[in-house]
């Protein structure tokens, strides 16, 4: 009983931090509208991650039971039209991208996108050192050409992993 509440305040407390859907709309013809908000969105699911271990802090769960609500929480979060977030562990281990089985739990820390760019190993040292923004290419949710995409990462160290989010430009 205490998840499934914990996970409805997580994903209620997440909707309110959020930018409303009007200004998220406005941010896609502005790419430093864009910037601001991708920073926005993953600053919130990383606070959302910074919740769940609060309660784990509390004696309310285990370690491992609050890294898989993070992941599920993150899993399902979405903003937008098209926003999502995906992570990583440090080692480069991915733990959530959309629902993609084939990807979650596979060490992506060599994966390159098409201009051998390895944006894997970019994505930790930007979020290791307070967050920062990657440019690289990524094929959008059921398309098989990547398409350039910017995105923004930031480091969730007490779980180990590294959070982002991003648009296509």
């Amino acid at each position: 009983m205490k998840m499934k509440s914990l996970v409805a305040l997580a994903l209620i407390a997440t909707t309110a931090w959020s930018f409303p859907i009007v200004a998220q709309n406005a941010a896609l013809e502005n790419p430093d509208a864009k910037d601001v908000l991708i920073k926005s969105e993953v600053e919130t699911a990383v606070s959302m991650l910074q919740a769940i271990y609060n309660k784990q802090q509390a004696g309310e769960m285990t370690l491992e039971q609050a890294k898989k609500l993070g992941a599920d929480v993150l899993r399902e979060l979405k903003y937008g039209n098209e926003g999502y977030f995906w992570a990583d562990t440090t080692e480069g281990v991915n733990i959530v991208l959309y629902g993609r089985k084939d990807v979650e739990g596979r060490n992506r820390l060599e994966d390159k996108d098409q201009k051998g760019y390895f944006y894997v190993k970019e994505f930790l040292a930007k979020g290791k050192v307070g967050g920062g923004y990657v440019n690289y290419l990524f094929s959008k949710m059921g398309e098989t050409t990547a398409s350039p995409k910017r995105s923004y990462v930031l480091e969730f160290k007490p779980f180990g992993w590294v959070v982002g989010s991003g648009y296509y430009l």
